[in-house]
């Protein structure tokens, strides 16, 4: 193993590597003063940069642009990976009751899949040796690379050979699989568990490093129960330092515009006194084990999610509502690379939104309208192209599945719909269409106007109740809805917690109409605009001049559930 290693990271040095560290400082003569033997502070050439915020001090000019250029072309710092040791060492921080487990010798065999486009190769040896080193032989049946399309040079040029200096060590272990056009990385996963044959597959980034005893909590629970899907304990490696950071077991849940997020642990998991103990959880990050024949049973993964976006929920759906469950172990553990940027989708949010309203239709029934309403777009004539969802929606009637209210009230019952949202969208006054209101600064709590962009600040709910409010859709835990207040005095709008200002009696219920004037129903003072100090418009509450406000989308029917009915 270790002439391998070593063969490999002679083939990492690349010709802009050689040449960085090739370069020796002359000689100083041995009569020159202490103050000219001092070296010289270097210049920062990218002050502004995230690679170099806590990382590269010493480094001179021409190693910053080099390890600059490789930042922007990576998401993370292959300048500093390459010069790491291939197999480092991980510190074991699993608890006492987990490092006092025993496994049975006889477990599942295991398929791990590693996904790759673009990545540094000395990432890709360091999860191929971190899962060689640490994964039983007699368990490891396989690693299978997918390259979706690298345009990478490097890798064009040096994985084939790579591949087969770990092929002479280890005969038939090693996998590669190369797609001859950008498919996406549900479509490379897919490709992957194709071609796997162990008992159970794991689909893994190729930027990861598993730790000690990482397989057998997995293999062991998918052998007591075939139908779980399983997810390690995420632990993060910092793009910059390429430091391990230690995350806290947690489920894994995500808003309603699908994005992924850290969720609250269940009060049953601590009544068990067990830290070892599975933890249910709503949904996987992306990462995550499966018995190989039940993920194919439930239609393994959806090919019709493009690049990147939603494709871990429309699986987390899929498991729950067909038969399955979702858990989290916190006895194993996998870090993976934190990119600072994903450089292979310059617009995430647009792949996002197209893939959220392909889960939706598919598998949220009457509660899909929360997907739209998080995406400000239309709940009709969108003109967003989600594909073929038919052979889907047959699979799932096929399976019997379970409806997503029943998901709500079972599995995530803190993912709570918002109703009677009877508009929504972008505000805009009569006066000056190119504005919008905006929640402005968060700590002031002052509406402003802005050139309308479209990001959530700008996006506002008027509910049926007359409530006006603008905030993410999150779960009823995250819930920072503010409702646009008058507090009766002073020309200033406010933007106060919702539920804080219905107990205090504040003014937050508000008559509008489509063209018309808002109106608070308290004090009888209209929203409207006037030119601020630097002839800006400003808004303020103050007597009706006739000012009209138009809202982006109006809902027909003031039950929202009822409109997709």
């Amino acid at each position: 193993m270790q002439k391998e290693m070593k063969q490999a990271e002679t083939l990492t040095k690349t010709s802009r590597r050689q040449e960085d560290e090739g370069k020796q400082a002359p000689t100083a003569p041995e009569n020159r003063t202490q103050e000219e033997a001092e070296p010289k502070p270097q210049r920062k050439l990218f002050p502004n940069s995230l690679l170099f915020r806590r990382w590269g001090e010493n480094l001179t000019e021409s190693q910053q642009i080099l390890a600059h250029d490789l930042f922007v072309q990576f998401g993370y710092n292959v300048y500093l990976s390459d010069r790491l040791p291939l197999n480092r060492s991980i510190e074991d921080i699993r608890s006492r009751r987990c490092l006092q487990k025993q496994y049975p010798h006889k477990l599942p065999t295991l398929s791990v899949v590693l996904t790759l486009m673009n990545e540094a190769m000395s990432v890709i040896h360091r999860a191929i040796i971190s899962i060689i080193s640490r994964t039983p032989s007699h368990l490891l049946k396989e690693i299978i690379l997918v390259d979706d399309f690298s345009s990478n040079e490097e890798l064009k040029r040096d994985l084939d050979k790579q591949i087969q200096l770990y092929k002479k060590k280890y005969p038939k272990l090693l996998k590669l699989i190369r797609h001859t056009k950008r498919r996406g990385l549900t479509q490379a996963r897919l490709s992957g568990y194709q071609v796997a044959r162990a008992d159970v597959v794991a689909i893994l980034d190729a930027h990861v490093e598993v730790t000690t005893g990482w397989a057998e909590p997995i293999l062991a629970r998918i052998q007591e129960d075939h139908t779980v899907i399983i997810s390690p304990t995420l632990d993060g490696i910092s793009y910059d330092t390429f430091e391990v950071l230690p995350h806290p077991v947690s489920p894994i849940g995500f808003d309603w515009e699908l994005w992924c997020c850290i969720d609250y642990m269940p009060m049953d998991w601590y009544l068990l006194n067990d830290d070892s103990a599975p933890v249910k959880s709503p949904s996987v990050m992306g990462i995550f084990a499966a018995n190989r024949l039940f993920l194919g049973k439930i239609g393994s993964l959806d090919a019709g999610m493009l690049i990147y976006g939603g494709e871990n929920v429309e699986l987390s759906l899929r498991v729950w509502q067909c038969g399955g469950k979702i858990e989290v172990l916190p006895c194993s553990r996998v870090a993976h690379v934190e990119r600072a940027t994903k450089p292979y989708a310059l617009n995430l949010r647009l792949l996002m939104k197209r893939n959220a309203l392909r889960v939706a239709e598919v598998w949220m029934d009457e509660y899909k309208y929360m997907v739209y309403l998080s995406w400000n777009v239309p709940l009709e004539n969108h003109g967003v192209d989600y594909g073929d969802v038919s052979s889907r929606k047959k699979l799932r009637k096929k399976l019997k599945c379970k409806s997503f209210d029943w998901y709500l009230k079972n599995v995530y019952p803190s993912l709570n719909p918002v109703p009677n949202i009877v508009a929504y969208g972008l505000l805009r006054n009569s006066l000056d269409e190119k504005l919008c209101v905006d929640q402005g600064r968060p700590q002031d709590g002052n509406p402003v106007m802005y050139y309308c962009h479209g990001y959530e600040t700008q996006i506002l709910f008027y509910s049926l109740t007359g409530q006006l409010y603008l905030g993410k859709l999150y779960d009823k835990w995250r819930a920072y809805f503010r409702c646009l207040a008058d507090l009766g005095e002073g020309e200033k709008p406010k933007l106060l917690s919702c539920s804080e200002a219905a107990e205090n009696g504040t003014h937050i219920f508000w008559d509008f109409k489509q063209g018309e004037a808002i109106i608070n129903r308290n004090t009888k003072r209209c929203m409207e605009l006037k030119k601020g100090p630097s002839e800006s418009y400003i808004i303020v509450f103050q007597e009706c001049t006739g000012q009209s406000w138009n809202i982006q989308h109006f809902v027909r029917n003031s039950r929202i559930p009822e409109t997709f009915g």
